[in-house]
């Protein structure tokens, strides 16, 4: 049986796979071996994009955004396939893995392990989705496009912390999937002892390096995560994955999923009884390149690459060859925000022990008092100073993600932790009191709740200890003192980020509001033109959230930089459905102090194209093209203006720096800007007779261009 290639969508999290040419609403049977999976009697190699889905509320509300039927039918209609990760535990990249806070709340419950009232409500969720799918028929075997579904997800990583309540939980989870009767697989991620049938897969940036395999020589290897890029952090420079290293590792992961292992290079060559013959070449030197004799036949293999010979003669593919087209993306200022009559502000209260919403003898676990409505907790008392007691320090311990601290109505500083450090933080600070009652108020603020581990039901978070030290004198100990509480922001409550919300406060000129805690700020503004992605620049703000007509496009943190000095992120995408043609509202709240002024609107958009590609690259297989060629491509709407650095011959470095090498073509320029300039696309064969000739004669070449779009 053939292996066919395909592409995959991943919901709640699902990947989705191009279907192979098959006509919507095509049905058969889902099976596996050893080799792949089978859909319809062929084994298919899947490449897959994930997406994730938003969770579900214990009413399991699926209107509008959250409508999972339509939009598995729309994955369909562009003729994907679906592999649909049901979790209910996604993964550590969703506040509380993907679980709803409410789970939290159930008497006696342990998330993730042979617990009766976990499974329950698990059960109770997996199987209202899998009747939903089979209700609408969107299992493959009832003519749609779910193939495989997923139950888990890299429990083996905490299972060890539920000792003799983890291996039963995986039987269980395993057993009742099974039992639903879906008519597709099952897998689990990182679970190498996923009961049969139950296929176990891997997640990782190297499965090729790092995956025991399958737990049965009769099921396939799957990556169901191949990390292309580990998701931000405040505080942290992003991180990049170059194409090179990805295709390496899909590479080795087709060619090692039976387990071979070579240190330098390996040849991993797969023929069958009739002769049929494919051969993976496999170098993993970091800087040396390696020579491999196959069948009589000599290969030059780049450091750390893989050459995939389909027929065991011709090479088709190189990882180290990849050509790609590189872009630079350009972020260009289309609005500012910097006419500060266009601007309102309004200041969230301070809140004190007289005015709370309710009060306690004890300092109380923020995640069990907001049951994530909101990232902010006040908690609030009162205390008496006498002058004579000399100078006081405020000292707060926390389990939360930042503070923020108020002595009558004050701002007197902050602290916040971050996503490596301790999982507590410490606020400590002298503080000028008035005779008589003082009001201090402590403004706890997750960023997120906890995403992964064991034992998420008994994360805590928010004020652990609080006492105020006198000079002179020990610590007063404030712990069980009579607390005020208030949950959340005033303007939080009243929506005042929405076009009814935002009539119920008094809104007022900016002024000497910038640069102010607590703030939230208003302005309109009309949509730029055209069809480029759309962001803010929040560079000039602090912490807080953004909404645009209503609609929250998340949390900024510009305040926290890397250890490069420079913020972590600073542009946040506003998605174009956000967004309508004139009077947009831009709502913001400030937590810490920023400056609305310096806000503006960019658009995004590639400017500087470039792609280098060498003789000796391959043209694709499902190419027409007979040689290697150089593909360039603007956006939609947009061409190439200008040529500002080509070479035919062996030019010095890459897209990022490159220079003349000492072959060169002298027509080179003149020959790309003939093909190109002034078009969306052009494709420019990379041989001598492109150039007029052979520039340098027994030198092999590769031409490197580098172009303007607008």
């Amino acid at each position: 049986m053939a292996l066919k290639k395909v592409v995959v969508v991943v919901v709640l999290s699902m990947f989705l796979m191009v279907a192979g040419g098959e006509a919507a609403g095509a049905r058969g049977d889902v099976t596996y071996d050893g080799r792949a999976l089978i859909i319809n009697g062929t084994r298919r190699i899947l490449f897959s994009g994930s997406i994730h889905y938003p969770r579900s509320t214990p009413e399991f509300n699926f209107e509008g955004r959250y409508n999972l039927v339509r939009f598995i039918k729309e994955i369909q209609a562009q003729g994907l396939y679906v592999s649909l990760r049901m979790g209910p535990f996604i993964e550590s990249e969703w506040k509380y893995g993907g679980f709803p806070f409410w789970l939290h709340d159930v008497p006696g419950i342990v998330f993730r392990s042979d617990n009766e009232p976990f499974k329950f409500y698990m059960k109770r969720f997996v199987e209202n989705i899998v009747n939903m799918m089979k209700f609408e028929k969107l299992y493959y075997p009832q003519g749609g496009p779910i193939i495989i579904s997923q139950i888990e997800n890299e429990y083996q990583m905490v299972e060890p912390a539920f000792h003799e309540a983890g291996p039963p939980y995986v039987r269980w989870a395993a057993s009742m999937a099974v039992g639903l009767q879906t008519g597709v697989p099952w897998m689990m991620c990182k679970q190498d002892d996923a009961p049969d049938p139950v296929i176990n897969t891997c997640n990782g940036l190297i499965c090729g390096e790092t995956f025991a395999g399958p737990n049965s020589p009769t099921k396939p290897s799957l990556w169901t995560e191949n990390w292309t890029q580990r998701y931000p952090v405040y505080g942290k420079e992003p991180s990049m994955r170059h194409v090179e290293d990805l295709a390496f590792s899909v590479a080795l992961f087709i060619a090692r999923k039976n387990g071979s292992f070579v240190n330098y290079y390996m040849a991993r060559v797969f023929q069958t009884n009739s002769g049929n013959c494919a051969a993976f070449l496999v170098n993993f030197a970091q800087h040396l390149n390696a020579t491999v004799h196959l069948h009589n036949a000599t290969y030059e293999l780049p450091s750390k690459s893989i050459s995939i010979l389909p027929d065991c003669k011709r090479v088709a593919f190189n990882t180290a060859k990849v050509g790609a087209q590189y872009g630079n993306r350009s972020a260009r200022a289309v609005q500012s925000f910097n006419n500060a009559k266009k601007w309102r502000a309004f200041t969230d209260g301070v809140p004190n022990v007289h005015n709370a919403s309710f009060t306690e003898i004890e300092l109380l676990e923020q995640m069990s008092t907001t049951k994530d409505v909101t990232d902010y907790l006040w908690y609030t008392f009162s205390y008496n100073y006498k002058s004579s007691d000399g100078q006081q320090a405020l000292r707060v311990e926390s389990r939360a993600h930042v503070l923020h601290a108020f002595v009558n109505d004050e701002f007197v500083g902050s602290v916040h932790g971050s996503s490596d450090g301790p999982p507590y933080m410490t606020f400590e600070k002298d503080i000028s009191l008035r005779e008589g009652e003082n009001n201090i108020s402590l403004l706890s603020v997750m960023v997120g709740l906890p995403d992964s581990g064991a034992y998420l039901e008994k994360r805590i978070a928010g004020l652990h200890r609080v006492s105020i030290h006198h000079n002179g004198s020990g610590p007063q100990n404030l712990t069980n003192w009579l607390w005020g509480y208030q949950i959340g922001l005033f303007g939080e409550k009243l929506e005042i980020y929405t076009q009814r919300g935002l009539q119920k406060v008094a809104w007022r000129t900016v002024g000497s509001s910038i640069d102010k805690p607590l703030t939230w700020y208003k302005t309109t503004f009309n949509a730029p033109l055209g069809t480029n992605p759309v962001a803010l620049d929040l560079s000039s703000m602090g912490k807080g959230e953004v909404w645009i007509n209503g609609e929250s496009i998340g949390r900024y943190w510009v305040s926290f930089t890397s250890p490069n000095g420079q913020p972590s992120q600073t542009l946040y995408h506003v998605p174009q459905s956000f967004l309508k043609p004139f009077g947009n509202l831009l709502v913001l709240f400030e937590e810490m102090g920023g400056d609305p002024l310096g806000i503006t609107v960019k658009t995004i958009s590639v400017t500087r194209i470039c792609s280098n590609v060498a003789e000796s690259f391959s043209p694709s297989l499902f190419s027409k093209r007979k040689q290697p060629s150089i593909q360039l491509q603007c956006h939609e709407g947009e061409a190439i203006s200008s040529i500002k650095f080509t070479s035919y011959g062996n030019p010095i470095g890459d897209c990022e720096n490159y220079a003349l090498g000492s072959c060169h073509a002298v027509s080179s320029k003149a020959a790309i800007e003939k093909a190109c300039v002034g078009k969306r696309r052009c494709s420019i064969p990379i041989s001598a007779a492109t150039f007029g000739g052979d520039p340098c004669p027994g030198i092999a070449k590769s031409l490197l261009v580098v172009a303007d779009c607008v």
